[in-house]
């Protein structure tokens, strides 16, 4: 089964996006295709960048980039459950981001974005799709906005809108289907490699 993180973004420790995170995971669990990992950035607790060398080279200096990048490169695909601040996604996240590269290279993301106000955190995900690209990540067609987060957060979580399930499975139909083309294409070319071999 392809390998699938849910990665909450959030570092608050008040964040609605961690109920929210929970409820996609248990989402991506029900779909069947996936093999899910929950992936908090507030537990992660990176510090800021503080690698010497480029993370292109893979040379990492610190334990925690180490445990970092196995932790990523361990998966085959992920949903991202971002909040929006100040129109833009947080620091901590492209931090996180920035701490790796060949580890997310190629793989298949879905984008899942909230906020307090009205756009659902649209605006952050359109920041971070040319993130994305860059790294070459593959996004998938369809994203989830949801505004008004805090009114969706009760006793027992996140209490998701009627319509929310269908476009959070059109994102994991998206994920799942590139995920399966990459495995497709790298499978393709180990055959190839090995007839070069022979």
């Amino acid at each position: 089964m392809t390998r699938l993180h849910v990665v909450s973004a959030a570092t608050r420790p008040t964040s609605s996006g961690r109920p929210l995170a929970q409820w996609v995971t248990g989402q991506a669990r029900a779909h069947g295709g996936f093999d899910v990992t929950p992936v908090d950035l507030a537990e992660i607790a990176l510090p800021f960048l503080d690698e010497p060398e480029y993370a292109s080279t893979g040379n990492y200096a610190h334990q925690h980039t180490r445990d970092w990048s196995a932790l990523i490169d361990s998966a085959d695909a992920f949903v991202f459950v971002l909040p929006m601040y100040n129109g833009g996604f947080t620091a901590p996240f492209k931090n996180a981001i920035d701490f790796l590269y060949n580890e997310w290279k190629g793989k298949p993301v879905g984008i899942v974005s909230y906020s307090a106000g009205p756009t659902g955190g649209a605006p952050a995900a359109e920041m971070l799709l040319p993130v994305l690209t860059r790294l070459g990540m593959l996004p998938a067609e369809h994203s989830v906005a949801i505004p008004g987060i805090p009114k969706l957060i009760g006793a027992e979580g996140f209490e998701a809108p009627e319509a929310l399930a269908g476009e959070l499975a059109a994102v994991l139909a998206d994920v799942a289907e590139l995920a399966a083309k990459r495995e497709a294409e790298l499978a393709a070319e180990l055959a190839a490699e090995a007839v070069v071999t022979v």
